[in-house]
């Protein structure tokens, strides 16, 4: 059983199993939300703020994420890997791309 992610940006959510990268399980479903780059923390394409909930993270590249982000909830979706529900905003240069709203149903 895995936990819901939400991307604030665009209403997406979907299902993350324990494990999974908040990146990796978005692409394998399917989702847009979060950019896509290098997915090995070196790029700082999928930096994101956890706004809710709690991450575990790898190793990411101090050029993109410092200590003090990090400490505040910034991170690298490639690297964060959910312990609970979340919920998150997308950071990453390439933000406007990829964060408009979900279509109305």
């Amino acid at each position: 059983m895995g936990v819901n992610v939400h991307i604030e940006d665009t209403g997406e959510r979907y299902d993350c199993v324990p494990g999974e990268s908040l990146l990796k399980a978005m692409l394998r479903l399917g989702r847009r939300g979060i950019p896509s780059g290098c997915h090995g923390g070196g790029c700082g394409v999928c930096k994101v703020e956890i706004t809710r909930g709690a991450v575990t993270t790898g190793a990411m590249s101090r050029a993109h994420v410092s200590a003090d982000e990090e400490a505040r909830g910034c991170l690298l979706a490639c690297k964060a890997y959910p312990l609970s529900d979340v919920s998150l905003r997308v950071l990453g240069r390439m933000h406007k791309n990829v964060c408009r709203p979900a279509a109305k149903a």
